[in-house]
């Protein structure tokens, strides 16, 4: 099967080649944005705009619901939804070009690796770990503030509200406990190292749960897409119209379901890991700090109360391992009075919100 036909069985049918100019002016915008964005990146401006004015780019028909831009692989090449402005096609090509910055081929220049995402010879693993940390990486040359928006039933805060909001988020979940600028790194330069720190710090049964479920995200909100498309369709039949309708609202439930599943992973799972690793009072402080803000990356649904238990389990805990500690002279101390202060007034307040909830 020959690129177009690979296309065509997409949705794509290619109207014509984008102009020398627009693709000049592209490539000038993009290069500039990502050397502004990433300097500890080392990326030369110069270097980039002529290997991003190489890139052949296309306009196209796309089905309604899709990107407006999409990077195809097998050609190196991109395409344009047809009716977009200079300076929309400016921005909608960032998030493609960090694909092309992320190619990694063979000898026989088949793709093997694309940032975070692996291509094996019968199976790809982590293509939404990696759509996920191209659209933050997207974000922040954009320059995106972050915004809280509802999907499938689900609050949550994301600096991408119209491309990949659920994944995003789970990402920056992840991102906050490992490190934003590793998995920059990971992303951009297709290495191993956030994955790496992730199996370190979630346990490597968990990561590969995790990466797994995003994929599945990935997949579903596809298969809505399409469902969609079906059911704006004039000639739906009624009976069918009805059987979507049902599937829609089975896989909105599913995305929910995996969403929370996996959050809930993903903070246990590096929390847990990182209660056993402490030895001292400051670190104590490090990670109670760092479970407290995690609260603002969280998505929440009705009646979700998963972290506000955890959280409250673990300041118990760690009040018994501040306890421990303080009591071993051998151990570093420090501020033990104040901290000790705030874990009693913690407990007594948490004791009243017990009550006032059985009352």
């Amino acid at each position: 099967m020959n690129i177009e036909a690979e296309l065509k069985k997409d949705g794509i049918e290619i109207v014509g080649r984008l102009d020398t100019l627009s693709v000049n002016s592209i490539a000038k915008s993009v290069a500039e944005k990502i050397c502004k964005a990433f300097p500890r990146a080392h990326f030369i401006y110069e270097e980039l705009f002529i290997e991003f004015s190489r890139i052949p780019m296309y306009i196209a028909k796309m089905p309604e619901g899709f990107a407006e831009a999409n990077y195809f692989y097998k050609n190196s090449s991109i395409y344009f939804k047809y009716g977009l402005s200079l300076q929309d096609l400016e921005k909608f090509a960032i998030h493609e070009i960090i694909h092309f910055i992320q190619e990694v081929k063979d000898s026989k220049g088949i793709l093997y690796r694309l940032g975070l995402c692996e291509y094996g010879e019968f199976k790809t693993y982590g293509m939404a770990l990696n759509e996920g940390a191209v659209q933050l990486a997207t974000a922040k040359i954009l320059d995106t503030k972050q915004d809280l928006v509802k999907y499938y039933d689900i609050s949550l805060p994301t600096n991408s509200p119209n491309c990949y909001p659920i994944l995003c988020n789970l990402v920056n979940q992840m991102a906050y406990l490992i490190g934003k600028d590793v998995l920059f790194d990971s992303t951009l330069f297709s290495t191993d190292e956030f994955k790496l720190k992730c199996i370190n710090s979630f346990g490597k049964k968990n990561f590969f749960k995790i990466q797994a479920n995003l994929d599945t995200l990935l997949n579903t909100e596809e298969k809505i897409i399409l469902l969609n498309n079906e059911l704006i369709n004039e000639n739906c039949e009624d009976i069918k119209t009805q059987k979507n309708a049902r599937k829609v609202l089975e896989y909105k439930n599913n995305v929910k379901d995996v969403f929370i599943k996996t959050q809930n992973l993903i903070f246990t799972s590096y929390f847990d890991n990182e209660f056993n690793k402490i030895k001292t009072t400051q670190e104590i402080e490090f990670y109670r700090t760092k479970l407290y803000n995690y609260k603002n990356y969280l998505g929440i649904t009705e009646n979700y109360n998963v972290f506000n238990d955890y959280y409250i389990d673990k300041m118990m805990a760690l009040e018994a391992l501040f306890e421990s500690i303080t009591n071993n002279v051998a151990l570093v101390v420090v501020k033990e009075n104040k901290l000790t202060k705030f874990f009693k007034t913690l407990q007594t307040l948490f004791n009243i919100k017990k009550q006032t909830e059985k009352n």
